[in-house]
């Protein structure tokens, strides 16, 4: 290339990168509008212009979208830079605008601070506190001195706050506190979206509403519905119960609430606790569903009793409430256990059915029957009595010699509790009994075998003490060799004691042992909540550009997820 040519080209590329640098410069460059009066202070601003407001109007700024005015200006042209004193207001766009006392603003950095009253707002909010930081680059404002955030719903205050713009979220930190007519939040940091009105909780957090109180540590909240649920260590106080769960789920307008894995609802007037992996609790009805190895926990005269079912159901007011259990139920306390296929217990009347199928055992006896009650005292809230209807058959396995099972049989069995403890058993109409009799050294006597129209047992420590005949016994007590052992056995006995429960876990099969635990979205592994509310709303992702991805990346949080809802009844 001849040298002219070279030379050209390198003069005009100078030219336009001088060029290029001076509309770049000249385009970051803050723009006076209207100056007023103009004066200097080298002593005191040296290298600044002074212009304070005249009669007709305030010293006015422009740069780059944003006006800005004032009563007194301090502008350092050379570096780009102003102070703004007096009747501050800057305006971004139609919807923008914040009105403080004083103002520092950066023409090359865009940042601006302002303090002494500062009122920032929107067309849906309003932010007040005493120093705001904005970043005009980042659309990003903040406070760190306490502050005031009002919207059509809510009244939030917190001393640190966060605004995104473009997110139209406020993130709040530190003595968080939302005031609302309906209810009140406090909370360590709560992320709140503008639009939505949606609120995301970190850290302790309490809702209080007219008939409910929700503490979480980590949740969510629409704060227009009063709609919404926690995954860590949350609790709910609704009405007369208290949940917690892993997951918990509530809505207002529904009266009602769930909870998933590791749940617990307790009964705070009758004392009785329900625990299971999946529960809805209906306020309206005043009932709760649990599934998913669920059990009803009751106190007993200092012993708990403990139900089980496939699924429990809890129905109706403290004083009238009913417990069923369906499929495969079972019930365990230290004294006394059992299963059929379906428990149905009345506060009410203090009865509780076990029903298709029973089977009960008092310690070492076992007890059958088409149809097993235990009535208990409603003043004493003790077991006072039990009733086995038709079929009824007591069998207890012979523990002194080990020869055989003692046995009485009868068409119903009435028992009779004291201090909780089965004491009087009856049997009436065509009784039979089968039993091992020994003397003090604990040698067989022989073998009772009666029938008669009654026979009651009286129990010592859940043992037979006596035994006493009524009305016309037949029978005679054979020795040990007379009495074939095929005639040791009444017509329908079944021995069942491979089935008995010898401790509160026995009441579980082994495909309750083996649920697997539904994953809740947000326990363990974190989520971008801003694409979490952009899901919620039913929007696209945000663009993965590099201003979003900072913001982003500053407001990580956990996403629950919300229990699948069942219908029952």
């Amino acid at each position: 290339m001849p040298l002219k040519r070279i030379a050209f080209f390198i003069f005009v590329s100078s030219y336009f990168t001088v060029f290029g640098q001076q509309a770049e410069t000249e385009k970051r460059q803050i723009n006076i509008v209207y100056g007023a009066n103009f004066t200097k202070d080298e002593a005191k601003f040296p290298g600044a212009s002074i212009f304070s407001k005249d009669d007709q109007r305030q010293v006015q700024f422009e740069h780059q979208g944003a006006d800005l005015w004032c009563d007194v200006a301090i502008f350092y042209a050379q570096e780009n830079r102003l102070k703004a004193i007096g009747n501050v207001r800057m305006q971004q766009g139609d919807s923008i605008e914040m009105n403080s006392g004083k103002l520092d603003y950066d023409g090359e950095t865009k940042l601006a601070r302002a303090w002494e009253k500062v009122d920032l707002r929107d067309t849906q909010m309003r932010l007040t506190t005493d120093t705001l930081y904005f970043d005009r680059e980042k659309q990003v404002s903040f406070y760190k001195t306490g502050g005031k955030v009002v919207d059509s719903v809510n009244v939030l205050t917190s001393k640190i706050g966060n605004y995104f713009m473009e997110l139209e979220k406020v993130q709040f930190r530190d003595s968080v506190h939302i005031d609302n007519p309906d209810y009140i939040i406090d909370s360590e940091q709560l992320d709140y979206y503008r639009v939505s009105k949606n609120a995301y909780m970190y850290g302790p957090s309490t809702i209080v509403g007219e008939d409910y109180t929700i503490y979480c540590e980590r949740g969510f909240y629409d704060t227009t519905i009063e709609q919404g649920y926690g995954v860590k260590n949350t609790r709910i106080n609704y009405s007369d119960r208290i949940i917690v769960g892993d997951s918990v789920y509530f809505d207002k307008a529904k009266s009602f609430a769930s909870a998933t894995n590791n749940i617990q609802v307790t009964d705070t007037i009758n004392k009785g606790r329900i625990r299971a992996h999946y529960a809805e609790i209906h306020k309206e009805k005043d009932s709760v569903f649990a599934t998913k190895r669920a059990v009803a926990v009751s106190l007993v005269q200092q012993d708990s009793l403990y139900i089980h079912g496939d699924t429990l159901l809890v129905t109706g007011p403290s004083e009238s409430r009913i417990l069923r259990a369906f499929r495969n139920a079972k019930f365990f306390k230290t004294d006394l256990s059992g299963k059929c296929d379906s428990i149905h217990s009345s506060e009410e009347t203090g009865i509780t059915q076990l029903i298709r199928n029973p089977i009960m055992w008092n310690v070492d006896n076992q007890m059958t029957g088409d149809s097993i009650h235990l009535l208990s005292n409603k003043k004493t809230e003790q077991l006072d009595s039990l009733k086995v209807i038709n079929n009824a058959f007591v069998i207890s396995f012979d523990t002194i010699g080990k020869l055989g099972y003692n046995q009485a049989k009868g068409k119903d069995l009435f028992g009779k509790f004291i201090d909780n403890k089965l004491e009087i058993i009856d049997l009436v109409k065509n009784t039979e009994v089968i039993y091992y009799m020994y003397d003090d050294k604990q040698e067989l006597i022989g073998i009772d075998k009666t029938i008669c129209s009654k026979i009651r047992l009286h129990m010592l420590n859940n043992d037979i003490e006596e035994i006493t005949f009524f009305v016309n016994p037949d029978g005679d007590i054979f020795p040990e060799k007379e009495l074939p052992v095929e005639n040791r056995k009444l017509e329908g006995f079944i021995w069942r004691g491979d089935e008995r429960l010898y401790t509160k876990d026995d009441i579980f099969d082994e495909d309750d042992n083996n649920i697997e635990l539904v994953k809740i979205r947000g326990i363990d592994a974190p989520v971008d909540i801003d694409t979490e509310e952009r899901e919620r709303s039913g929007l696209p992702p945000l663009q993965e550009d590099p201003k979003a991805k900072n913001l982003n990346q500053n407001t990580k949080a956990t996403k629950p997820k919300r229990p699948t809802l069942k219908k029952v009844g």
